[in-house]
């Protein structure tokens, strides 16, 4: 799935190579600059209208169109080649910012432009995500991969972390015109680094276009079946089929119940509702910690590490039943980000090294599709389970995910990994 062939580095040594340099400098920008718009945007909504229905309508714009579009996106990503759609993508993003720029500069723009200029950037993020996941393997040789995900994934979680901070202090101290200028500086920072891989990755993606972008098994695709194509592969392959399934039950398992169950906690037991930025700060802590540890020790036999790793994201969110203190709350939550991290890092590279690169790009798509779709029924899940209490909440929740450790551990392709 590599490109060209890459001598091996010494194992402390993953950024040897200035191709990976460019790639981890600009994932991990990408990532920060999300982090960052996402505060801002959420803070200049509410600067422009009252808090209510116009910050949603803002925020479901860059959902809506980000959710609706990843599957056609992973088509697009095989079709036309990862590093084309992600430098693209990139560009688009850098162009949407500056014409936001331009607008809250010169003009008082109303919510409903903001709002479409951010369903755009939903339009980009469709494209990026499943992109920049399989342009990993097409930069990255083998045995590196764990190590670069790591660093893009902390990247991502390091934004996270202090994202909020770090936006709502430059926009107090010079105001949002000025600070959207810094995001739209990193986000170019990250079109150049990203749009330098095109050349690099040209020469393997070119083998694959004699053949036809969507040829599988010898039959030549449009997009429609090709989209198809890819979902009857996940469907059929037993890996990619427990790793999604995996990731899904998770997500609904656990997002909601920690945001919503987690304010509710915050305000019954930890002192009040401003010690749910603590807790949540424990998260973002604890998913930084386990993306570093998956890339500096890539574990040894991979399925008893995704087993314990779902297992400690279910033990922890059953611990927030117990929990009475702001201090043990955060490092149960902490516990769940480490989790999650080290299963992200994981699974991403598992799949990365084992889907075949003419599908990687749809595959890609569903782990996003995963990962974000799926937020919603969480919601649902919390505020169906919160009326008979927190303790019966976390208790459901994380025992439904203890219980997928244990499916996981019973699947003999899933518990094989090396």
């Amino acid at each position: 799935m590599t490109t060209e062939p890459t001598a091996r580095s010494l194992p402390r040594e993953p950024l040897g190579d200035p191709h990976l340099r460019r790639l981890v400098v600009g994932e991990g920008l990408a990532a920060v600059v999300d982090a960052l718009f996402l505060i801002w945007l959420t803070l200049f909504v509410l600067e422009l209208s009252e808090p209510g229905i116009a910050t949603g309508l803002v925020l479901v714009a860059v959902a809506l169109p980000r959710a609706v579009l990843l599957l056609p996106a992973g088509v697009l990503v095989d079709r036309l080649g990862p590093a084309r759609v992600v430098a693209s993508a990139s560009w688009l993003r850098v162009a949407v910012l500056l014409a936001l720029g331009a607008l809250v500069t010169f003009t008082s723009p109303s919510v409903t432009t903001v709002a479409l200029l951010a369903g755009l950037l939903g339009v980009a993020d469709a494209a990026y995500f499943p992109a920049a996941l399989a342009l990993l393997p097409a930069v990255a040789p083998t045995e590196k991969l764990s190590r670069v995900n790591a660093l893009v994934q902390g990247a991502e979680s390091g934004g996270d972390l202090v994202g909020p901070a770090v936006a709502a202090g430059v926009i107090a101290a010079v105001g949002f015109d000025a600070a959207l200028g810094v995001i739209v500086a990193m986000a170019a920072l990250a079109a150049v680094a990203l749009s330098t891989l095109v050349r690099v990755v040209r020469r393997g993606e070119g083998v694959g276009d004699d053949a036809g972008p969507d040829v599988i098994d010898g039959g030549q695709f449009s997009s429609a079946h090709a989209l198809g194509a890819g979902l009857r592969y996940a469907w059929h392959e037993p890996l990619v089929r427990g790793m999604l399934a995996a990731i899904a039950l998770i997500n609904i398992a656990v997002v909601g119940p920690v945001l919503v169950g987690g304010a509710v906690l915050a305000d019954q037991r930890l002192g009040g509702a401003g010690s749910l930025g603590v807790v949540l700060s424990g998260f973002g802590a604890g998913s930084l910690a386990g993306a570093l540890m998956a890339g500096w020790r890539p574990p040894g036999r991979r399925g008893w590490t995704v087993v314990g790793g779902v297992a400690a994201i279910g033990a922890g969110t059953s611990g927030l039943a117990a929990v009475t203190h702001v201090v043990a709350a955060t490092a149960v939550v902490a516990l769940v980000g480490i989790g999650s991290a080290f299963l992200g890092v994981v699974i991403v590279a598992t799949l990365q090294e084992r889907v075949p690169e003419q599908l990687l790009g749809r595959v890609m798509s569903l782990v996003v599709l995963a990962t974000v779709a799926f937020d919603p029924f969480s919601y649902v899940v919390a505020g169906v389970l919160l009326p008979y209490g927190t303790t019966t909440l976390f208790l459901v929740c994380g025992s439904a995910v203890l219980a997928c450790a244990g499916l996981v551990a019973a699947s003999p392709v899933i518990r094989s990994l090396h």
